[in-house]
């Protein structure tokens, strides 16, 4: 019941945080037509940000025990957040609204999500997160094609609070199921100094920054990519996000398996390697049919960004005793990349009349490459030159 519990936690979170690209792109064309591409960004990045950062700083409230005062919170300000978002009309409304109130809500609820789960494993505990993660998949297939399919017949309000009502029903698990096994003997530190000196730790850090900066430009920008190289339908186009998502879901399961035996670090680098160069190839992709398969190749292997670094944080880490404070400080790294990734892919793009399509998709390549290369490094600082070694 943990899994299915914290299932719903990532379909309620990060289901929505994947979503946004549609919003990026109807804002565009509709309520927000006066406003850049940069400053649309911002609304969901902020979002995506404050669920790492408020995740980060609620650990002292949930080490002391007070996990369901965060569940009844988080569910509260993310339905706050969605049903405030129909009724607005401009950009700061929707700023207000769906980035700041709904992604308090989604930081509140991200840690229980994340930490209980593990609890309930002794062994394949990678393979049960991937498994929670899951969630984050299938409602990034489920709320893009609600909205796509809702908006046109029922209006941007009600297409919008049928996805809070589709909230209201997933939330109920957690709050009546999700329960901590233990507790940390003490309270955890939102950062941990001695870290900064760990190589390992430090390399992957600086993966995890660059590869979260990196890989939702992609989530935000592809429909409207495919629509003006692509000549592909708006109809269409609004379906890529849920294509991406479908192809993460086995991006979430099959490397997090692997991960069990091969190693965290190394299926991280696997997969980041294989993602920047996903992001480098679509500049020569200009088909429908090939940016259709571009979705589900790449929704595959950015999988892992959400369901590995968790463990691969725990492996890094010398004892359980400094796990929280490294996994606050990943989480950072995190929210940060996101925060500032899409909306300088925005600035990039709106810089040659909204058509700078090169540039903004190698700021994204570059950032990938950057990731993965740090990766490698982190694997190279912890066991060396020994490449079939498990790390």
């Amino acid at each position: 019941m943990q899994v299915a519990a914290s299932f719903c936690i990532f379909f309620s979170t990060w289901g929505v945080v994947n979503m946004y690209g549609v919003y990026q792109t109807y804002y565009s064309v509709a309520i927000l037509q006066s406003s850049s591409s940069s400053a649309i960004s911002w609304i969901g990045s902020t979002q995506a940000f404050l669920l790492f950062l408020i995740g980060t700083l609620v650990g002292p409230i949930y080490d002391a025990g007070h996990v369901h005062i965060l569940l009844v919170s988080g569910s509260s300000l993310t339905l706050l957040g969605v049903f405030m978002t129909s009724i607005c009309k401009n950009y700061w409304e929707l700023f207000l609204a769906q980035g700041v109130v709904t992604g308090a809500g989604f930081g509140c609820l991200f840690l229980p999500g994340v930490t209980i789960v593990s609890q309930y494993f002794s062994t394949r505990k990678a393979f049960a997160t991937g498994i929670a993660s899951l969630g984050s998949s299938i409602g990034g297939v489920i709320y893009p094609i609600t909205f796509t399919q809702l908006q046109p017949r029922i209006g941007f309000g009600w297409a919008t609070r049928v996805i809070g009502f589709i909230l209201l029903i997933t939330l109920i698990l957690p709050l009546i199921v999700m329960r901590p096994l233990k507790y940390p003997p003490k309270r955890r530190s939102l950062l941990d100094i001695k870290a900064l000196r760990d190589v390992p730790y430090v390399f992957f850090g600086l993966g995890i920054l660059f590869g979260y900066m990196g890989i939702y430009v992609v989530f935000f920008y592809v429909q409207l990519y495919a629509m003006s190289n692509a000549d592909m339908s708006p109809r269409l186009a609004f379906y890529l996000l849920a294509i991406i998502n479908a192809g993460s879901s086995l991006g979430r399961i099959l490397p997090n398996f692997a991960a069990d035996k091969a190693g965290t670090l190394n299926m991280q680098i696997l997969f980041a390697s294989a993602s920047s160069v996903l992001s480098l190839s679509l500049l020569a992709i200009k088909s429908v049919n090939g940016v259709i398969a571009f979705c589900v190749l790449y929704g595959f292997f950015t999988g892992t960004f959400v369901s590995l670094p968790g463990p691969t944080v725990a492996s890094l880490s010398p004892d359980m005793a400094s796990l929280g404070g490294r996994m606050s400080m990943a989480f950072m790294s995190a929210g940060t990349g996101l925060l500032v990734g899409s909306p300088v892919a925005g600035a990039i793009l709106s810089s040659n009349g909204g058509n700078d399509w090169t540039m903004l998709q190698v700021w994204s390549g570059i950032l990938l490459v950057l990731s993965a290369t740090c990766m490698i490094c982190a694997k190279v600082a912890k066991v060396g030159f020994r490449f079939r070694a498990k790390a």
